[in-house]
């Protein structure tokens, strides 16, 4: 296991450099100009202007750019955001505990949800509750984050006036009160992550256990006259997540990532949030580690993904073969 984790971490190094180069090399032939928003102003002189590049570095090539970049970020240092002049670094630290909240209740719920609904689809198949089951599975699947954030907002904010659409990032959490506000006003937010999330396991859940039950080991079981909630317990669940487990944790990317969206609706300060902001105001080096980090996260995921199927399959060796 060491072995292979070892391996596989030297593997993930050439992909995450390339990555990395992908995507500074984007961000560069970007057009704009960050200082352009400076540039506007009439006090602002060119030689102001020049000045402040080169205090940011901006007049050196892209390749001694993306060098400094790269070698600042081994170090732990991301850089300054070019319109708050703050590291950025502190400003992901700000925002990272509201996106991993968030992103990190939705999937939980969600998977929770997909195993159960899915496994007593699978027991029931095309029973009025796998039909069910399957027809929310495909509305929430096709449709888009967005479309879903807004109809949450239309009904549960406008039409009955339950809960709020904007998230209120100044809320301290120090009584019963407040933490009934916080939690009312997460609900939206987690739901619509958890709604796309559970529609996409729960499909493979069913397909899974539904292909379990007819196995030969399951057909024993059976035989041996061992009670269903047994069988389905130790036989049908256990194998049938085997598969699961691996998208579960690939899934992990897709959740940040669709997170991106639900915080731009609910004006959740995650982030997401940070991401597009910088987009907007053409601030590189925010955008630069925030995208890296979730390449990262990708690369880390499927690490993941990898070590938990060899510990779910005894099947699968990890360590290689034995010479």
């Amino acid at each position: 296991m060491t072995q292979y984790l070892v391996r596989r971490a030297l593997i993930s190094l050439p992909v995450l450099l390339l990555i990395s180069i992908i995507l500074y090399t984007i961000l560069a032939l970007a057009p704009g100009d960050p200082l352009t928003e400076l540039a506007s102003n009439p006090s602002f002189t060119e030689e102001m202007r020049e000045n402040v590049r080169k205090s940011f570095g901006l007049d050196d090539p892209a390749p001694v750019r993306y060098a400094k970049w790269l070698g600042s970020f081994v170090q732990g240092n991301m850089g300054f955001s070019f319109t708050s002049r703050s590291p950025v670094s502190d400003l992901l630290l700000q925002r990272l505990p509201t996106t991993l909240y968030i992103a990190g209740v939705a999937y939980l719920i969600s998977c929770c949800l997909a195993i159960t609904i899915g496994m007593l689809a699978a027991m029931r198949p095309y029973s009025l509750l796998d039909q069910v089951a399957t027809a929310l599975a495909f509305i929430g699947f096709s449709l888009p984050t967005f479309f879903v954030g807004l109809i949450f907002i239309l009904v549960f904010s406008v039409w009955l006036g339950w809960l709020p659409f904007i998230y209120n990032s100044t809320l301290q959490v120090t009584d019963l009160e407040s933490l009934g506000r916080q939690i009312r006003q997460s609900i939206m937010p987690i739901a619509v992550l958890a709604l796309v999330q559970t529609a996409t396991l729960m499909r493979y859940v069913r397909s899974a256990a539904i292909d379990t039950m007819y196995k030969d080991y399951v057909r024993t079981a059976y035989a041996k006259g061992l009670p269903k909630q047994q069988v389905v317990r130790r036989h049908v669940l256990r194998n049938a997540m085997i598969p699961v487990i691996t998208l579960i944790a690939l899934g992990v990317p897709s959740v940040f990532t669709g997170a991106i969206i639900v915080e731009q609706i609910f004006r959740v300060p995650g982030i997401g949030t940070l991401l597009i902001s910088g987009i907007q105001a053409r601030d590189t080096p925010v955008v630069m580690a925030v995208t890296f980090i979730y390449a990262i996260l990708i690369v880390f995921a499927n690490l993941i993904a990898d070590v938990l199927y060899g510990v779910a399959d005894p099947r699968v060796r990890l360590s290689g073969p034995r010479t």
